[in-house]
This record gives C-alpha cells, sequence and structure tokens, in this order.
C-alpha cells in the first residue's frame, strides 16, 4: 500500500488530495516535530533530510511534493484527467509546478524566518535585530512578494485554474497560495476565488477530512 509520511505542519495535505482524487488506497504516518521544529530522528530514518512529504511505494522512496505528484500522475492517472496534453497548457501546467516551491515558496520561508528572528534572541539585542529584519522584508521581501501577487492575481484573473482545466499544478500552488494570505495582508480577490472554487472538490472535502495537514 502507497505510504505518506507526514511531518506536522508541512505539505503532506497535497499528497493526500491527490491521492483521493485518484482514488488510490493509502495510509498516513504522521511524525511530530521538535520543540526546534525540526524533524525527529524517526523520519530522518526514512529519508535523510527529514523533510515531508515523503512517499513509499513498490519498494521507492520519494521525496519533493512535486515529484511525487508528477509519480502519482504517470503511474495512476491513466486517462490523463489531471495532467494537460495540449502544449499550452502543458507549458503552463510544468511552469506552475516548478513555480510554487521554485519562485514563491521560497520568500514566504524567508519572511517567516524574518519573522521569527526577534523570538529567539536575547532580549537585550531583540530592538537591533527587529530593525534589521524590518528593513530586509521592507527592503526585500515585501517588494518581491508584491510583483509575484500582482502576477498572480492577473494570471488568475483570466483563468480559472493555472494549466487549462483543473490540474495537479492547482494542488501545488494551493499550498503556497494558502500560505501567502495567511502571512500577508491584502484581499486578493482572484486567489481568493481561486482557493473557494478548488475546496469545493469532493477530494478536497475527503481528505480534509482525514485530517488537518
Amino acid at each position: 500500500m502507497l505510504t505518506i509520511h507526514h511531518l506536522e505542519k508541512s505539505r503532506s495535505f497535497r499528497i493526500v488530495w491527490a491521492l483521493e482524487e485518484l482514488q488510490q488506497q493509502y495510509q498516513i504516518k504522521l511524525y511530530k516535530r521538535l520543540p526546534s521544529l525540526a524533524a525527529p530522528p524517526e523520519l530522518k530514518r526514512v529519508h535523510p533530510l527529514g523533510k515531508a512529504p515523503i512517499l513509499e511505494d513498490a519498494g521507492r522512496t520519494i521525496a519533493e511534493s512535486a515529484v511525487i505528484l508528477e509519480y502519482l500522475q504517470t503511474k495512476f492517472d491513466t486517462t490523463q484527467r489531471f495532467k494537460p496534453q495540449q502544449d499550452d497548457d502543458a507549458f503552463q501546467y510544468f511552469y506552475w509546478m516548478h513555480y510554487a516551491e521554485g519562485s514563491l515558496m521560497p520568500l514566504l520561508v524567508f519572511q517567516l524566518v524574518m519573522n521569527n528572528v526577534g523570538k529567539n534572541v536575547p532580549f537585550f539585542i531583540r530592538p537591533v535585530a527587529n530593525k534589521i529584519t524590518d528593513g530586509v522584508k521592507a527592503g526585500f521581501i515585501g517588494p518581491r512578494l508584491k510583483d509575484h501577487i500582482a502576477f498572480i492575481e492577473q494570471y488568475l484573473s483570466e483563468h480559472d485554474y493555472f494549466a487549462g482545466e483543473f490540474s495537479f499544478a492547482d494542488i501545488q500552488m494551493s499550498f503556497p497560495l494558502n500560505a501567502l494570505l495567511t502571512r500577508t495582508t491584502g484581499q486578493f480577490p482572484n486567489i481568493r476565488a481561486f482557493l473557494k472554487r478548488i475546496e469545493m472538490r469532493p477530494a478536497y472535502q475527503r481528505a480534509k477530512e482525514k485530517g488537518d495537514y
């Protein structure tokens, strides 16, 4: 049986959702984070980096969300429901599958790190640390995130999904877009409409019933 190794507060929900779309049987193994937020040793015994999600199937140990989604789509999506075949849509599919973690998510992780610097330094240097991180956020992270938001908002103003009809590219993009809404302020009507649209899918609802990932 397919096994999803899930570290709490990680990206595993995307894989659960994809498997529900594919109507495959699977099991979930949950790992709690250490107080330092690092992965526990048990997960590192599955994969040396201790990252999640990790998929085990037929003796293979597969990491990285986009790779797992591609693997599942190739193996189980025999009718090509979740990967477009037309050239233009196929290009968009590959672009957004890689953009999610290659361009957007690093900025959001960097922002999260900067937000927590002041909480993890001695009290007497906290004002200095906060001043530095505020400068980084204002001068580097903020302007770049603004560009990305405008880019995605414009694209979704013209498209219901990221690659023609609903595809695994939409599942891949769901995590950074949800993170974006929780870590920034703004209306983002097209992003919100997109998330609402995909969350109406029965497979999404079934995945949510399995737990909050």
